[in-house]
């Protein structure tokens, strides 16, 4: 068996709450295809105290478990990025998504309570990463949107490469409406242009409905498209 292509270690403090999505789905398809390996660590396991504390509610996590875990981990193998999944960190988006799929190894830190140590994010930390202007109650959820929107571009995990391409955000445009059987439903018909068999008018018809679903619910996408044609 060939070896994966990614290899992702996620520590929580809660590693419990990601483990049906790790095990379900387009990730646990990653998985059963050999081309992701997917490990969760309970920082709690790495604990220098006979309670296991580490933090909790109001508190952060200190360093030493989040240092001892990482330099475990860093002994056995190179990893190409150390993530901390923070609320102030850089904009996840499709692109960044792409380039982190490369990747041969990463470690995601999913904080919990108040956060982490500052030193952890001066000393380990490679990467800072937020899917949003909000807070949530740990990094959990988060680690796991990355997770999924990494695996599911890896080869063989979606079996319509070319639908994956096609997805919202691929090329700074939203996806375009889309239709499945039957051919009309409550008087409500499909385009006739997507029964026509026509490929180049059908990529044509997409394109522009991409061009302008873009342009009425993200404009700031839209304008970034322009300026790149």
């Amino acid at each position: 068996m060939n070896a994966p292509l990614i290899r992702i270690d996620i520590l929580s403090a809660i590693p419990e709450l990601m483990e049906s999505a790790i095990n379900n789905s387009i990730i646990k398809i990653a998985q059963e295809k050999g081309v992701a390996e997917i490990y969760l660590h309970n920082l709690h396991d790495y604990a220098d105290n006979k309670f296991g504390h580490i933090g909790g509610a109001g508190m952060l996590i200190m360093c030493e478990p989040i240092f001892k875990a990482i330099e475990k981990l860093q002994s056995q193998r190179k990893y190409d990025e150390v993530i901390f999944m923070a609320a102030d960190g850089e904009r996840l988006d499709q692109s960044l998504c792409n380039k982190l799929s490369l990747s041969r190894s990463i470690i995601i830190i999913a904080g919990h309570y108040k956060g982490i140590d500052q030193r952890i994010r001066d000393y380990l930390i490679t990467k800072e990463i937020s899917i949003g202007d909000f807070v949530l109650s740990g990094g959990e959820l988060p680690a796991l949107i990355l997770t999924d929107a990494i695996v599911r571009l890896l080869p063989g995990v979606i079996s319509d490469l070319e639908s994956a391409l096609e997805d919202s955000y691929q090329n700074d445009l939203l996806e375009a409406p889309q239709y499945t059987r039957p051919r009309e439903y409550k008087g409500l018909s499909v385009p006739e242009v997507l029964l026509s068999g026509n490929k180049a008018k059908i990529d044509e018809w997409k394109l522009n409905q991409s061009i302008e679903k873009t342009k009425r619910l993200r404009p700031d996408l839209y304008q970034k498209y322009i300026d790149e044609q």
